[in-house]
């Protein structure tokens, strides 16, 4: 089955590339790597606004790590052209707005990490990971992730 096969499945529409809201770029290729660019966490449009552990609880980051992987996979079908062409998501980057004490960041992130199995495959879509609480991310969003991928 196709990667657009499964995503048709999930009923997942890919979104065009958002337009950087600072000085840098999307994505990056070098040789047979492509590196995304983090994207926070949107919904409805706009920024998806929270902190983990204060005025969002782990289900909802969950959603909005998974809304990231959404668009990610819309960033990395630009920077590509065909999904299919991935050979395997090899790193993930999550940083999680939260409080000092909120503790649930890796499981915030799996909802990126879950969905990217589910659309590439347990072998394709397994991936080093990083998850990492912070103070706070551009206009208030409660995730952002960056992605690098192997293309075949």
């Amino acid at each position: 089955m196709s990667v657009y096969d499964t995503l048709a499945k999930l009923s997942i529409t890919l979104p065009p590339v958002a337009v950087p809201a600072a000085a840098y770029v999307p994505f990056v290729q070098t040789g047979n790597l492509v590196f995304l660019s983090g994207h926070i966490a949107k919904k409805d449009g706009k920024p998806w606004v929270g902190q983990l552990g204060k005025t969002m609880a782990t289900e909802e980051g969950k959603a909005a790590a998974r809304a990231i992987a959404i668009d990610l996979m819309g960033t990395l079908h630009a920077a590509v052209g065909d999904l299919n062409r991935v050979k395997r998501i090899v790193k993930v980057m999550s940083l999680v707005n939260s409080t000092g004490d909120y503790t649930e960041q890796h499981l915030v992130t799996n909802g990126a990490s879950e969905l990217f199995g589910e659309v590439f495959g347990p072998e394709k879509g397994a991936h080093a990971r990083s998850a990492f609480g912070v103070a706070q991310i551009p206009m208030g969003a409660c995730v952002e992730i960056e992605l690098i991928a192997e293309l075949a």
